[in-house]
């Protein structure tokens, strides 16, 4: 089975901004991407939209410092056109997660990581909370 796992926007943020009661579960999500045990993914739509809500809450040079830090331990993958327009042609209702589907499922990613599983209509790809995939892993 792959390493990769896609880490959705809700998860870095739970991670950034320490949201509780969902910090725990993305800090060892992150913890076992520091450690190389899983390979964490996410998009570049992804990275621009995490920066855009760290800067309203902390300004833009603590959103450029946590990201430089979180991307020492993400892959960023580009979303492209197939990805649009998969998204496009799809049953989701939220552009982004289609977009976001489709990119990982592109990228033979099969797992993705979100605290918004229900808003996933796609079921060819598995889509758990941290919470969920924390409890499938021997640690």
């Amino acid at each position: 089975m792959s390493k990769k796992k896609f880490i959705d926007l809700d998860i870095i943020l739970d991670l950034l901004c320490k949201r509780d009661p969902f910090y725990q579960y993305a800090a060892e999500i992150f913890t076992l991407g520091d450690t190389k045990k899983i390979d964490l993914v996410t998009t570049s739509l992804v990275f621009a939209n995490v920066f855009y809500i760290l800067i309203k809450i902390l300004g833009i040079s603590k959103a450029k410092e946590l990201l430089r830090k979180l991307r020492i331990i993400l892959t960023v993958v580009s979303v492209d056109e197939k990805a649009v327009d998969l998204a496009l042609n799809s049953k989701f209702n939220d552009f982004e997660d289609g977009l976001q589907y489709f990119t990982a499922r592109e990228n033979k990613i099969t797992i993705i990581l979100t605290r918004n599983v229900k808003d996933y209509k796609e079921k060819d790809l598995r889509i758990q909370t941290p919470q969920e995939y924390l409890k499938t892993i021997i640690k």
